[in-house]
């Protein structure tokens, strides 16, 4: 592995080394230690998406897609429902992993309890939701307590703020209820994806492109949300899909700080479209994709110089 390793930080940094002698200056990276930090990060990135395709293909034990074990896991259960032959099933537990994320303490508690019902009903599968969005609704009403017990709980990182409730604006309710809605637009999961592809001439990137805006509809995902979302399901091969760029916006934090930082020192006088197009030559030449750049860049903006794991 340590040698796999080596050799990617060599083709990456070769990569940066070609688009400054071919493209355009890298004036981030000017600082030795800035380079090899950002190298670091794009490790990172390329072995958070080489690791999904891994585990979900390797045997899955069946307790990791049952709910109310300790053991659960929605990537992995997401991988067990679409070996079974139930993809609707499986987008859904993608969906439940990217809108309750993995809290540092508690892990995927939020999206095992809610899932399984507390033990207290059958699992509240994509079927069940979608037959009885107003149930749905009333149940994580009436057990937001239980599930917000204790301090050292709640969403990931890039949800940490999103309510639990069943009823608010904008709360896990609503954003249930809109993500039925968005796919049973087209039927189902598989005709949602195949329904993009073709009005795509099935380019993967034009696809991509259509379902994030289409997606625009589910209630609380935003460009994270959303981007989050359909790279889990091309990470898991559930649609030929992928980003065709890293879906910046006028946002100063995350990948946008970075790319403002790594294109012109942060001087933030190059547009969102010209960042984009740069990103996209960048990884050209490093041999990654808007997936790998989109993180990396996002947590290489949060200290340049100083190199800091990130879980995801």
């Amino acid at each position: 592995m340590k040698k796999k390793v080596e050799n990617l930080a060599m083709k990456l940094g070769q990569g940066i080394a070609d688009c400054i002698q071919s493209d355009f200056a890298l004036p981030g990276l000017n600082d030795p230690q800035h380079q090899h930090v950002f190298i670091l990060q794009m490790i990172d990135s390329v072995r958070r998406v080489e690791f999904v395709r891994v585990v979900t293909h390797r045997d899955i034990h069946p307790d990791r897609g049952d709910g109310l074990s300790p053991v659960f896991d929605p990537i992995r259960a997401a991988r067990l429902k679409q070996q079974a032959g139930d993809f609707d099933e499986a987008c859904w537990l993608a969906f439940l992993f990217v809108h309750f994320g993995r809290h540092p303490v508690s892990g995927f508690r939020y999206t095992r309890e809610f899932y399984s019902a507390l033990g207290q009903r059958a699992p509240w599968t994509f079927a069940a939701v979608k037959a009885d969005i107003t149930g749905m609704k009333t149940w994580l009403d009436q057990n937001e307590g239980q599930l917000r017990r204790g301090s050292r709980c709640g969403f990931g990182n890039h949800r940490k703020y999103l309510s639990l409730s069943g009823t608010k604006n904008n709360g896990t309710g609503h954003a249930f209820e809109t993500y039925v809605h968005w796919v049973s637009a087209t039927g189902n999961h598989a005709n949602l994806f195949a329904l993009a592809l073709a009005q795509s001439n099935n380019d993967p990137a034009q696809a991509f492109e259509r379902l994030y805006k289409s997606m625009q509809s589910v209630a609380s995902f935003g460009r994270i949300g959303r981007f989050d979302y359909l790279t889990t399901i091309q990470k898991l091969g559930f649609a030929n899909i992928k980003p065709g760029r890293p879906y910046l916006d006028a946002s100063t934090k995350g990948p946008n700080k970075g790319a403002h930082l790594l294109f012109e020192g942060g001087a933030k006088q190059l547009s969102t479209v010209e960042l984009e197009r740069r990103t996209q030559v960048l990884g050209a030449h490093m041999g990654v994709g808007m997936q790998e750049m989109e993180d990396a860049l996002c947590n290489w903006g949060k200290n340049p110089g100083s190199y800091k794991y990130f879980r995801g």
